[in-house]
């Protein structure tokens, strides 16, 4: 849907959390949102077990880097369980903790902010703000730490490490410094609902609203006079040009796998979670490992500070859980939606068939790969994709 253009929704929000679980059809589904992405190993172990103890022993990373567990047997017994974990901080708002952050935290050759810091700061920041808990649980806000990796991905409201401010995707022009930036973070959400009109259509989302970038630009510019705008023309047009580049490069991401050097002659690693499907097994594994993990918005596992010798050990112990650590794995690219039997409108068991035909490939596959159960095509990544959509009569090959 093009930013300004008004949804038209007539139904609220259903969007499932950890309390407020989505029946699907393969029973209660619940989602834990994940600020930053950023889960430690005691907290994955916990979700291994509810994962293994209460639902299909699977844990389903989600392009938000936050996790799903489905088939809950005990709905209320797993809330209880993460909540004590500490994933549970504030019940009212935990659908709206939406929060992306740069996988490497400022960490890599180009990052110059520490965004897992601002991640924790606008967290609690969220949750202080009572009213804010009437936000959708579509509503979604990121930290770009300077490598353009996230700012994108069309967030509602982003902040970029060079101090702009993108609202839906759009550059609003405005400028702050990095300790200024939550607190205006949580004056655009508010400035959201206050956008939004009892009568009219429902908006889940800024893009929703019809100019909507612009209008909640406008009431923070006369909300915050010191807020500080592009000098001039020119430099806004540079950063609009530089958002597009950010938006052609996030299209063509594909999740990749490997060694990633930190600019404090530390390592990252990054692996492949075949199909976004983390087992209780392989959660277990990645929590045995002692270090916390960052999720990201392409379903794949980052490990960041590692020394050379605790790479080497980490990467066989990825391996020796199914998750890949080489760039050219055949998982590279592949995706697909739940398919049958989690979904209802699913005509096939889209994750069965595309593990085998994973199987037959050598490497990853030029092009990117989704594999989908109905017309609906949930899940489709961004960019150029060969489009697998299962019909009564077999799969019908799309490229867009």
């Amino acid at each position: 849907m093009p930013v300004g253009e008004s949804s038209g929704r007539t139904r609220p929000d259903a969007c499932p959390g950890a309390l407020q679980v989505h029946e699907a059809a393969d029973g209660p589904l619940a989602r834990v949102r994940l600020p930053g992405g950023a889960v430690s190993a005691a907290q994955l172990r916990v979700l291994a077990g509810c994962a293994a103890e209460l639902g299909s022993g699977v844990i389903e990373l989600t392009s938000r880097a936050n996790v799903q567990v489905r088939g809950l047997r005990a709905p209320e017994v797993f809330a209880g369980r993460i909540a004590a974990a500490g994933l549970l901080p504030s019940p009212a708002h935990e659908r709206v903790r939406n929060i992306l952050a740069s996988p490497l935290g400022g960490r890599g050759p180009d990052g110059l902010l520490d965004v897992p810091a601002m991640a924790d700061a606008l967290d609690r920041a969220l949750c202080a703000r009572p009213r804010l808990a009437a936000l959708p649980g579509r509503f979604l806000f990121a930290l770009d730490d300077g490598t353009r990796d996230v700012a994108g991905l069309g967030a509602d409201v982003t902040y970029v490490a060079t101090g702009r401010l993108l609202l839906a995707g759009a550059d609003t022009g405005l400028t702050v410094a990095p300790d200024a930036a939550v607190p205006l973070m949580i004056d655009a959400a508010e400035a959201f609902l206050d956008e939004l009109s009892p009568d009219g259509p429902r908006a889940w989302r800024i893009r929703d609203l019809p100019d909507g970038p612009a209008r909640i630009a406008t009431r923070l510019r006369a909300g915050e006079p010191s807020l500080i705008d592009a000098p001039d023309a020119a430099n806004a047009a540079n950063a609009s040009d530089a958002a597009d580049a950010a938006d052609a490069a996030n299209a063509a991401r594909r999740p990749s796998a490997g060694r990633i050097a930190q600019r404090d002659g530390r390592v990252a690693i990054e692996a492949l979670v075949p199909l976004g499907r983390l087992t209780s097994d392989q959660a277990a594994a990645l929590a045995d490992l002692g270090r916390p993990v960052r999720l990201t918005p392409w379903r794949t596992v980052v490990l960041p500070d590692l020394s050379p010798g605790e790479a080497d050990r980490t990467e066989r112990a990825l391996a020796a859980a199914g998750l890949a650590t080489d760039p050219d794995s055949p998982w590279a690219g592949v995706t697909a939606c739940t398919g049958r039997p989690g979904c209802a409108k699913a005509l096939a068991d889209v994750r069965a068939d595309a593990r085998q035909w994973v199987r037959g490939l050598g490497r990853a596959p030029a092009t990117p790969v989704h594999w989908a159960g109905c017309e609906r095509r949930c899940g489709l990544p961004r960019g150029p994709v060969r489009q697998l959509i299962a019909t009564i009569n077999g799969y019908e090959e799309r490229q867009e």
